[in-house]
């Protein structure tokens, strides 16, 4: 097999068991994970996981890598796509949140990740915070900027901020208690915490409302 054929198949291979891994943390959590399992699963040996990943918890770290990525990629597009066009201030608030919901019904797995790596004592708890704290302070001093200029209502930033990665965070809870009780996948919860993080947020920020 030609060298380049062979990095496809090992790229494609990565790929394939970062998201079988993905959807293992995401709903099995760390502990529950077996890179034994995994591997069964994707028809490889458990040495083709630790070739790519050295380990279980650099698999989780990579997952989570992956994970913030697409979510920074996809807010940083939002906003990019926002200041093109000169939108309002609540116009790119409620764009980012319909977005962060759109990933979570594209990929509710996702969702399970990050309850998971915030629970406290999580391996991957450390690693998320090194990508959800710049993008989190960044927010905040935006957010404070605009109340700074009365562009925005007086309000805690911080703690505005926590709240609504609470809120996103919860709806994989949801999910998982309607899936124990034998009801599938369903938009209901998805949608309703949408708009009432929207309702919370407009009330809490929007001069018009």
């Amino acid at each position: 097999m030609a060298s380049t054929e062979m990095r496809e198949v090992r790229g494609n291979t990565r790929e394939l068991v970062l998201d079988a891994a993905l959807a293992s943390f995401g709903t099995a959590g760390y502990d529950g994970t077996s890179l034994d399992d995994l591997a069964a699963g994707l028809g490889i040996r458990k040495q083709t996981i630790l070739y790519h990943f050295v380990s279980k918890r650099r698999l989780l770290d990579a997952v989570v890598d992956r994970c913030t990525g697409e979510l920074t990629a996809a807010l940083e597009h939002v906003l990019s796509e926002a200041r093109a066009v000169s939108t309002s201030d609540w116009d790119r608030v409620e764009a980012m949140v319909r977005v962060v919901f759109r990933i979570a019904l594209e990929k509710p797995v996702l969702l399970g990740l990050l309850r998971e790596v915030s629970r406290p004592g999580s391996p991957g708890a450390a690693r998320l915070r090194t990508h959800l704290e710049p993008l989190m302070a960044r927010a905040r001093r935006w957010m404070e900027d605009e109340m700074a200029a009365g562009r925005m209502r007086r309000t805690d930033a911080q703690l505005l901020l926590l709240s609504a990665y609470s809120t996103v965070v919860g709806v994989a809870t949801e999910i998982e208690v309607l899936r124990a009780a034998g009801v599938g996948p369903t938009l209901r919860p998805v949608v309703q915490r949408r708009a009432e993080l929207l309702r919370f947020l407009r009330s809490s920020l929007d001069l018009s409302a």
